[in-house]
């Protein structure tokens, strides 16, 4: 019987590459990498371990990797660096992984490996029925029934696209910094910027709850919340129940144990 292990959850989204590295339970050490820049194989692997040799432990502790990904033009040159240099053959969490989550919705092809992700970590972490909101490059809410179907979803530009839109199409408006202002009623360009991006994802998001719980009669279900800027909007609304960073690696870590406990 194995005891416990050095686990590397790596979360691959448009913006980042974020890292977590597992102590058992715990995420020990944190680190994220810009996903856009192209990187060879032996990059991946130097910064990787790199990185690894800040933490608490090592670098040869990392006994397994596991990886969900949304971008698949890296992943090649990833999965080969790790193995290089970690020496172990990353899981990828795909179709057919043992999730412990039912992708009830038309067409299960079409949900994304972060999706199923943050649903396991929701629900297996703060129970069911529950709604996940991720606040990422994408905002994405789902719906997960109290029997852990991953049931239904919504898709919107997330708050950097956005923002993004803004002073890119508008060709007055500067680039600025995402953060709420101390009220809407702004007086200057760059404080009704942050007001429409802040609080219209806010009403968004409070509208989209509520309109979840309508049609699903969920009256009381809870809604947890992650992703980068989502502390921002869930400080701003008393609709989200639970605001946890970690959540998609949380459910990274419970996805590898359920298929390590299977084979």
């Amino acid at each position: 019987m194995r005891g416990i292990i050095m686990l590397l959850a790596i979360d691959i989204g448009n913006t980042n590459l974020t890292f977590g590295l597992f102590d058992g339970e715990e995420i020990c050490h944190k680190f994220r990498l810009t996903t856009s820049l192209p990187r060879t194989s032996d990059e991946f692997g130097v910064q990787i371990m790199e990185q690894l040799s800040h933490s608490q432990g090592t670098e040869k502790e990392v006994e397994d990797v596991i990886i969900c990904s949304v971008v698949p033009k890296i992943m090649y040159s990833l999965t080969s660096g790790i193995k290089k240099y970690l020496n172990c053959d990353p899981m990828v969490v795909g179709q057919g992984t043992r999730s412990g989550i039912r992708i009830a919705t038309t067409n299960p092809m079409e949900i994304g490996a972060d999706r199923v992700v943050d649903a396991v970590g929701a629900y297996f972490l703060y129970g069911g029925p529950v709604i996940v909101i991720d606040y990422g490059t994408a905002t994405t809410y789902d719906l997960v029934t109290g029997d852990g179907s991953l049931a239904a979803g919504v898709t919107a530009p997330g708050i950097r696209i956005s923002a993004r839109a803004l002073w890119s199409n508008a060709a007055k408006l500067p680039e600025i910094e995402i953060v709420k202002p101390k009220s809407i009623l702004a007086k200057t360009t760059i404080t009704s910027m942050q007001a429409g991006l802040v609080y219209g994802t806010i009403g968004q998001t409070e509208y989209i709850i509520d309109r979840f719980k309508e049609e699903s009669g969920y009256k009381g279900i809870k809604v947890v919340a992650t992703g980068g800027l989502g502390r921002i909007i869930s400080e701003g609304t008393e609709k989200i129940d639970v605001y946890d960073p970690e959540l998609t690696l949380k459910g990274m870590r419970l996805i590898y144990e359920r298929t390590k406990a299977n084979v």
